[in-house]
């Protein structure tokens, strides 16, 4: 199966791209009246995601943590209201695997392992995914 994908490269280091990504609120927000509560910091720890007015709510548990290398996020639950599936992210993976190349170079790609072009929410869900990560992207350059 095809999981959706993003991946880009920025000059900061792997530490200061873990470090943003754990912290959810800094990229995950900012297009759809977006809340999260919760923690992201230690294996076990859950936030949870509300975005659209109740159209788009997750619950996340980190369940994978390789410092400066890998995060992985497994959706709990989810309810998904403009979907015939609401529960269509239960169980998939919300990965970000981090290489440094160089001392000028860090690879980021990100992988949603569940979320498939056969499913329904593929085309709106990899939209939205494209857009926080382009923001991701933006906020990484705005480092000092």
């Amino acid at each position: 199966m095809k999981h959706y994908t993003y991946s880009f490269s920025t000059p900061k280091s792997s530490n200061e791209v873990f470090n943003l990504l754990l912290d959810v609120t800094k990229w995950w927000i900012g297009f759809y009246e977006e809340t999260i509560t919760g923690t992201s910091q230690k294996i076990g720890d859950e936030f949870s995601f509300h975005a659209g007015g109740g159209m788009h709510i997750t619950k996340q548990k980190l369940v994978e943590l390789i410092p400066d290398k890998k995060i992985v996020w497994l959706v709990t639950e989810s309810n998904l209201s403009f979907l015939n599936e609401t529960d269509e992210w239960n169980n998939t993976k919300l990965i970000f695997d981090i290489q440094q190349n160089s001392d000028a170079e860090t690879k980021v790609q990100f992988t949603h392992e569940g979320l498939a072009p056969q499913i329904e929410c593929y085309d709106q869900c990899s939209s939205a995914w494209n857009q926080y990560l382009e923001k991701l992207e933006g906020t990484l350059k705005k480092i000092s």
